[in-house]
Parts: C-alpha cells; structure tokens; sequence
C-alpha cells in the first residue's frame, strides 16, 4: 500500500502513535466499504436489506435509518479531514486514503500538483486530523 513510515519522532507536529495510525488508516480503506452499504439502504431495496439485522425490534426502518446516519457519519469525516489537510492536495490525499494509493500512483495517475516530501507531509497531517476527529 502506502511506502510512508508508520513511524514518527514525537518531535513531529503530525505524531501519532504507530497502533492508531494503522487503525485510522484501516478506517479509511472501509470507506467504499460503508459508501457502498449506505446506498444499499436506501429505503427502497426489498427482502436482502432486512437479512442483515439480528433482531427482534421490529423497527427495521428505524434500524435503517440508524444504519445510514452511522455510514455517513463515518464516510464525512473521512471526506472533511481531507479537505482540512489541504484544499488543493486533500482530494488527493482522500483517494491515497480511501483506494490505499502511494505518492507514485497518484503522481502517474492523476499528476499530483506537489513533491513527494509535500504530498507525505499533507499525509500524515490528514491522519493527525483525523486522529482528533475521531476521539
């Protein structure tokens, strides 16, 4: 996936611990996980959409609704730490994020406006952002 240290000196502005860093990265590649499971509660899916919950509450549309608000909390503050990191590289670093993209690909891919040493700063910003969004 990513080629950056997981590692940080604490002298680091950006610092978080090795562990988090690992679990908010994991949170991020669910992303597609939870845009794809939160379109398939849309309200209007028949039969399957009933199957995943074990319940005996027989409000499922509540249960839906739950559902939904818990996926999309989840996808905006992937989504907004991405744009607080940076407005020009954040759309980038949101797709290193979310697809797990190095510097290289993004760079060949879609011509990156910044060098690798910016780009990786930009990163790990976004995960320090991210950090504190989450607590």
């Amino acid at each position: 996936m990513t080629d950056i240290r997981p590692k940080l000196s604490k002298d680091n502005p950006y610092w978080i611990s090795q562990h988090r860093y690992y679990e908010l990265r994991h949170f991020c590649l669910q992303y597609h996980e939870w845009k794809k499971a939160y379109n398939e509660l849309d309200g209007y899916s028949t039969g399957s959409i009933i199957r995943p919950f074990k319940t005996t509450n027989s409000d499922i549309t509540g249960e839906v609704v739950v559902k939904r608000e818990r996926y999309s909390s989840f996808m905006r503050i992937v989504e907004e730490s991405a744009l607080k990191t940076d407005k020009v590289i954040g759309p980038y670093i949101f797709e290193a994020v979310t697809d797990g993209l190095t510097y290289e690909k993004l760079k060949a891919r879609k011509d990156i406006p910044c060098c690798r040493e910016v780009f990786y700063k930009m990163y790990r910003k976004f995960f320090y952002i991210l950090n504190n969004a989450r607590d």
